[in-house]
């Protein structure tokens, strides 16, 4: 069984487009998909800096269209399941089939815009808290007053809130744990990013939704959805909640995974598939040169 994953925020890099382009019918798709969203998505993903990359709201819609560009040039069938960490819920989503693709991106442009007004309210962040007991990393990080926004697995939690506490993490962290600053620009998946759930729920709710083909592994609780009206709310409400990708993993574990290529800009969840669930296979499809071997790895899994 084959599984198709989308990385989230922070994945970006300079440059990471240009390989996808090269193909002149990739680069039409992708300036179609920057009419769509009023964004230059062939600026962003070529010519553009870290600095410009980094803001949520050209980082989101950047890194969402890269994984549907490689998902749309890979071309796979008979894929088992599909899960994305944060915002590749979005690509998820239209790989799974419950929405479609310029859907996503629209939704994902305006999800960037929002948060990053809701980043802007107060000053927030984020950061890494690697090795340590959980339940000791989680209370740690409650009596802080902040959120364990992300459990990732592999010994990874990553704390969210005021950036006073955060330096308090990180000058006094948990028994066996180190803490490391994440650069990004506010508190995502915390009440912090409250303001944004209802404009993007009002959007949401004229997206077309459909039965997806294929199920759809969610980060609020692992579990596997497999209708598209509940997909998309889930998407939205996850803003303000938790992302549980340590329980993602582990449903693509039980429900018989045995191979999973990491859409681009790839990396970061394949290296913690390596280390959580090691008898799975993983396979990170970072460049358009890599597309014969992720067939290839594909075609033992399908």
């Amino acid at each position: 069984m084959l599984a198709l994953i989308a990385p989230g925020q922070g994945s970006q890099t300079p440059g990471m487009l240009n390989s996808w382009i090269v193909d002149a019918s990739t680069r039409n798709l992708l300036s179609a998909w920057s009419k769509d969203i009023d964004l230059d998505l062939v600026h962003l993903g070529t010519t553009a800096d870290a600095d410009e990359i980094k803001d949520t709201a050209n980082a989101q819609p950047l890194i969402v269209a890269t994984s549907l560009l490689a998902a749309h040039a890979l071309a796979l069938d008979n894929v088992a399941l599909t899960s994305g960490h944060s915002v590749g819920e979005l690509t998820a989503a239209a790989i799974s089939g419950a929405i479609s693709a310029s859907d996503a991106l629209t939704l994902v442009r305006a999800r960037g815009v929002e948060m990053a007004k809701a980043a802007a309210l107060m000053p927030t962040g984020m950061s890494a808290v690697l090795g340590g007991d959980r339940n000791e990393v989680v209370a740690a990080i409650t009596v802080l007053g902040l959120v364990a926004a992300n459990e990732n697995g592999a010994g990874q939690i990553v704390a969210a809130g005021d950036l006073t506490a955060l330096a308090a993490l990180g000058e006094n962290p948990p028994l066996g744990a180190r803490v490391r600053a994440l650069s990004v620009a506010g508190a995502f998946h915390t009440p912090y990013m409250l303001e944004a759930v209802a404009p993007l729920s009002d959007l949401a709710a004229t997206i077309t939704t459909r039965q997806p083909m294929i199920p759809f592994i969610s980060n609020k609780d692992g579990a596997a959805v497999r209708n598209g009206t509940e997909i998309v709310a889930r998407i939205v409400s996850q803003i303000t909640n938790p992302v549980r990708w340590d329980l993602c993993m582990q449903s693509l574990k039980t429900m018989g995974v045995t191979g999973v290529i990491e859409l681009p800009p790839a990396g970061t969840l394949v290296g913690l598939l390596k280390r959580a669930v090691p008898e799975i296979e993983s396979f990170a499809l970072k460049s358009a040169l890599d597309l014969d071997a992720a067939r290839e790895f594909a075609g033992r899994h399908i």
